[in-house]
């Protein structure tokens, strides 16, 4: 008997049966093709490497260097772009609307209503300020990268995501998660271009690698980045 759950996907990408540990769960990604007994036998027989894996990340987890702040208020330094930007706070009297501007001084303006000063009020209107700038930047990204090799997507969309850091689907529509903007520029760089490949090469095949390398010699690195510090990204 397993000592843990886990939860399985079918997957049209998938050619084999591969294993996802994070530390919120335990996740078997299978071909449509392959029997659930067979899934069952996979997970077994990976049981040690499952444990030992699990106990790790879980590990990680914990002991991660918060980078948000626990309190929006004045002063306070928040990731973007790879950086800590500082919090400079503005009371405004005429608007009932939360204003967020990036100035020349790489520090974040926040415009408030007089009497509104809620540090959660304050992380959410950063959270949707971020969400556009991520799309701007993703849309920048494939104008540089896509027309090399004529990989243009259908649709580009920004995701808050558990697990994934960007999807390409069956129909060229590419999902990439938010948080990739509190990381360093060439981290979302790299993953666009990883989402890009896909929709020529469906999945991590040698091609794939050598598709992505021609666009970007250095993604291993970025790519190592995520490995190392994805786990630490959030607002």
């Amino acid at each position: 008997m397993l000592a843990f759950n886990y939860t399985v996907r079918r997957s049209q990408r998938a050619k084999k049966t591969r294993i996802i540990v994070t530390p919120e769960k335990i996740e078997v990604v299978a071909p449509f093709g392959v029997a659930e007994q067979a899934i069952h036998k996979f997970v077994n027989d990976h049981k040690t490497w499952v444990e030992v894996t699990s106990e790790k990340v879980k590990l990680r987890k914990k002991n991660i260097k918060k980078i948000a702040p626990v309190n929006y208020s004045n002063g306070a330094l928040i990731p973007f772009r790879g950086n800590q930007v500082r919090i400079i706070i503005e009371h405004v009297v005429s608007s009932n609307k939360i204003k967020i501007e990036l100035d020349k001084k790489n520090e974040f303006i926040i415009f408030l209503p007089k009497s509104n000063h809620n540090s959660d009020l304050i992380r959410l209107a950063l959270i949707e300020w971020m969400k556009k700038q991520a799309y701007l930047d993703v849309e920048g990204y494939i104008k540089i990268y896509a027309n090399k090799y004529n990989l243009y997507p259908r649709n580009v969309r920004i995701k808050t995501q558990r697990s994934r850091w960007g999807s390409c689907g069956i129909h060229n529509d590419i999902n990439i998660n938010w948080l990739l903007i509190l990381a360093p520029p060439e981290v979302l760089a790299y993953v666009v271009v990883h989402e890009l490949c896909h929709i020529k090469e469906r999945n991590h095949s040698a091609r794939f690698w050598q598709l992505v390398e021609a666009h970007f010699p250095t993604y291993q690195k970025q790519r190592n980045w995520l490995k190392q510090n994805g786990s630490g990204l959030a607002l």
